[in-house]
């Protein structure tokens, strides 16, 4: 059997979590939070980093420290994760979904502007598959508009746009380390912050509205309620667990482009004989193989060929239902313009297995399978 993710694990972990027991510090801000977000502020070159209990809650707090409120309206693609038009749900905004580009599955850059209304507070691209979306077009529809941009960078530890770190180009950048994802503290993400102004407001809405981080500093000699807040604090045992990957990141990522490339390589012939499609890195991006995909014909030969792969022991999924189109969507939300790839794209792509420890010989398996599949 090879399955469709294994959580990265490094064994340095295990001594971490076992320190952090020992010196009964377990829980939020303590040792290993602050090496992470150290390393994470250094590696990226963000201003600030926040570790938080999820992407989903990094999110949230993006929302929040944006001022969105009823009745805004935030733009983003209908291909993502639900987390991504909850945390401006939550607050009672309007999510306005606009359509993908068929090549990267990102949010077509180009149909951005036409969404925009009197009501828009927000643009939230999301780097799907560590792919970035066309930052530089996107950042000038938000300076020309007064937007505030909040990048949906869950799949994009480790990838760049321009040689600039994804997460970094909008006001807050939202990365996820679920253990689905290339680095992994089974649950938690990471709210990067842009600009220095903002870094004490995120730290007090983070800390439950308290301003205990500047007590912690030594900045105060005491803390106190002084706005509103909830706890996304993880545990220093997940971020110890998380550490230990990232003092291999470097390892972990050659290891992952190294499958990506294997997949990529011998899959090509099957694309240019029209059997099928790969995925497509634009000029200027650097992406991480967080995953790779195929696209079939249509959603009834993906449905086969998954099928095909699980008898033969192979796991492979399909990904996002559109958000448009589902319960919750069609009640909170509105899509802005024709669906002309969204959810034709999204019927014909199936996710093959991608993980840290995946061997070229399993790549090859994997590869050998589909190309019996096509004949």
């Amino acid at each position: 059997m090879i399955n469709f993710n294994v959580p990265p694990y490094e064994e340095k972990a295990a001594d971490y979590i076992r320190e952090c027991v020992k010196n009964q510090k377990i829980c939020g801000d303590g040792p290993y939070t602050r090496k992470c977000s150290e390393w994470i502020e250094e590696r990226t070159k963000t201003t600030k980093c926040l570790l938080t209990t999820s992407c989903t809650h990094a999110t949230e707090l993006a929302a929040l420290l944006s001022g969105i409120g009823p009745g805004d309206e935030a733009i983003m693609p209908a291909y993502t994760f639900v987390s991504t038009a909850d945390a401006f749900v939550l607050r009672g905004a309007v999510p306005v979904f606009v359509d993908i580009r068929p090549d990267t599955m990102n949010m077509d850059e180009n149909l951005i502007e036409a969404a925009v209304t009197e009501r828009t507070k927000v643009i939230v691209p999301v780097h799907y598959a560590g792919v970035s979306c066309e930052m530089d077009k996107i950042m000038e529809i938000a300076d020309r508009h007064d937007l505030i941009v909040i990048e949906d960078a869950a799949q994009g530890m480790m990838a760049s746009y321009k040689g600039r770190a994804l997460g970094t180009f909008g006001d807050y950048g939202c990365f996820s380390f679920h253990e689905t994802k290339n680095y992994s503290m089974g649950e938690g993400g990471a709210l990067l912050i842009r600009d220095e102004k903002n870094v004490e407001e995120a730290e007090i809405i983070r800390e439950k509205g308290t301003n205990r981080s500047k007590f912690y500093r030594g900045q105060i000699d005491k803390y106190t309620w002084v706005n509103f807040g909830s706890s996304y604090l993880p545990s220093d045992m997940n971020a110890a667990y998380l550490y230990a990957q990232l003092e291999k990141a470097d390892a972990i990522n050659e290891a992952r482009l190294a499958c990506w490339n294997r997949y990529y390589e011998r899959l090509s012939p099957l694309k240019e004989a029209g059997k099928l499609e790969l995925p497509v890195v634009p000029r200027g991006c650097v992406h991480n193989a967080h995953m790779f995909y195929v696209k079939a014909a249509d959603i009834e030969e993906r449905t086969a060929l998954i099928a095909y792969l699980k008898e033969r022991g192979i796991m492979s999924v399909f990904h996002y239902i559109p958000l448009h189109t589902a319960p919750a969507g069609l009640k909170f939300g509105r899509f802005h313009g024709q669906d002309r790839y969204t959810t034709k794209e999204s019927e014909r792509l199936a996710r093959l297995p991608m993980y840290y420890g995946l061997t070229l010989e399993q790549v090859d398996d994997i590869i050998d399978t589909i190309r019996k599949f096509y004949g």
